[in-house]
């Protein structure tokens, strides 16, 4: 087996990545997705939250507020590391959970938005980060997911720096680039990684869009 630790600032298609390296075969563990998982109604995630930063944070139903939390924390450093206190020891124990019940020759791929600023990149074989200039990254945020261009720019500051993530990276995918080219470079990585992982398996091609 072969852990895989893919980071990127947001905005800078690291979901994009990650999916293309599913379509080649890998194993894919979503630290965002299990991050929602974790405080879910009724978990004791969500009350540790609700705990720390009051039932404000909480929508009618009685499910997280994720953008009425995020308004808290992003613009502000220490309420941002009390909320990574208490939902990344559970996103760490659930995918550890996953990554064991993975064949013993799977290529597995986490997909962890703050390895960088976490240090966890020590846990994992091999570190891919995907890179794109800053101007790319706001401007998908504003364009594409609607976001202000204050929010963005909180979001994007909050995050490690570009070089910081870089300096961690075995392997970097340059993503200011069309989405035929981005295919083609996430193959030559899938390419690499199988080879590192000793697999023989053959790289499937990715379909055309």
């Amino acid at each position: 087996m072969l852990s895989v630790g893919l980071t990127g600032g947001i905005g800078a298609g690291k979901s994009e990545v990650s999916r293309l390296l599913v379509e080649c075969g890998a194993v894919l563990i979503d630290a965002d997705r299990i991050a929602r998982e974790v405080v879910e109604p009724g978990t004791p995630g969500l009350e540790a939250v609700v705990a720390a930063f009051g039932e404000a944070v909480l929508a009618e139903d009685g499910s997280l507020d994720r953008p009425r939390l995020g308004s808290l924390v992003f613009a502000d450093p220490e309420k941002l590391a009390v909320l990574n206190a208490i939902v990344h020891p559970l996103v760490g124990a659930r995918s550890r959970e996953l990554e064991a019940a993975a064949d013993q020759d799977a290529v597995v791929v986490h997909d962890v938005p703050l390895l960088t600023e976490n240090g966890l990149a020590p846990l994992y074989d091999v570190v891919v980060v995907v890179d794109a200039d800053p101007a790319t990254q706001l401007d998908r945020l504003v364009r594409l997911r609607g976001m202000s261009e204050q929010d963005a720019r909180a979001r994007m500051a909050a995050q490690a720096t570009r070089e910081q993530r870089r300096e961690i990276a075995d392997i970097v995918i340059d993503n200011d680039v069309p989405l035929e080219e981005l295919r083609r470079r996430v193959k030559d990585v899938w390419a690499e990684l199988t080879r590192r992982a000793g697999t023989s398996a053959r790289s499937p091609e990715l379909p055309q869009e």
